[in-house]
Parts: C-alpha cells; structure tokens; sequence
C-alpha cells in the first residue's frame, strides 16, 4: 500500500508538468521574440501547435491547438522587419496563469485600464491582456486575449 501512494505522489508532479509543456510560458515567449519565423514554426511545432495560416508575403503566421475539454490556444506571429508581434487567444485558464505566473518575477510595473490588464517586463516586451465572456456565456471559462509586443531593443537575431 505505502509503495501504491508513494508511486502516485511520484507520478502526479510529472503529469501535471507534461499537461503544461504544450503551453506557452515567459522562457517561450523570450525565445520566440529574439528568432525569426523560421525558429517560431520549427518550435510550436515541436510543442504540438499545428501551422493555420502561413503568408510569406505579409510575414504573418497562425497557429492553432485543440486542448482536451473543448479548449483552445491560437498563436499569431507577425514579423515586422526585425520585430515581432505575437497574440495569443485562448479559453484555456491555465495558459493565463502560467503567462502571470511566469512572468511574475520579471515585472517593472504593472497596472490596469478598464477591461485590459498591463504588464510591463524587464527588458523584453509590454503584455496587454483582456479577459471577457465565452460566447455562449459559461460561468466557467472566460475568453483571453494576450498581445505580447516587443521593446523597441528586442529583434529578431537570426
């Protein structure tokens, strides 16, 4: 009995890691911010996004992922020049967390206008986040959309 429970307690924090490992955290955000998009699709791809969308032409791509439980993480890069943009949408809560609690520890400032949560991170980006209703309205999920956009020092290296 005692190995049964002490193999579950073993197993469970590496389960709960591997669910968030298709997740993007403050170190994905970095690393997707300072490469091209050439590093971004070899990456989210790796993570288990799949390409949507990909416009040479604009420099745009969107990628998508369906989580268990009908929820959902949409990524869109846009390269402009050496600079990148990124938005993430989702409705998976633990996406929004893990983007506060990673960068929690990053923070210069942070604040609060209406609707849009403002967070601004030490030498790498500004994060606008606006949480809203699910459509149909569900007292359980609420929608998030994250746009990430670089400081004026970060570019793309390669």
């Amino acid at each position: 009995m005692k190995k049964v429970v002490l193999s579950i307690i073993l197993t469970f924090p590496f389960i709960l890691c591997f669910g968030q490992s298709n997740l993007i955290s403050f170190e994905d955000m970095k690393y997707l911010l300072h490469n091209n998009l050439a590093h971004a699709d070899t990456f989210l791809m790796a993570k288990g996004y799949t390409l949507k969308l990909k416009n040479d032409k604009t420099k745009n791509r969107e990628y998508n992922m369906a989580i268990k439980g009908g929820t959902y993480v949409n990524i869109n890069l846009r390269a402009d020049g050496k600079k990148l943009f990124m938005e993430i949408e989702t409705n998976e809560i633990e996406q929004y967390n893990l983007v506060n609690n990673s960068i929690s520890q990053y923070l210069n400032k942070s604040g609060s206008v209406a609707d849009v949560q403002t967070y601004n991170v030490k030498d790498l980006c500004n994060i606008y986040i606006t949480v809203s209703d699910t459509v149909p309205y569900s007292p359980i999920r609420k929608d998030y959309d994250m746009q990430i956009i670089a400081d004026k020092n970060v570019v793309a290296y390669n």
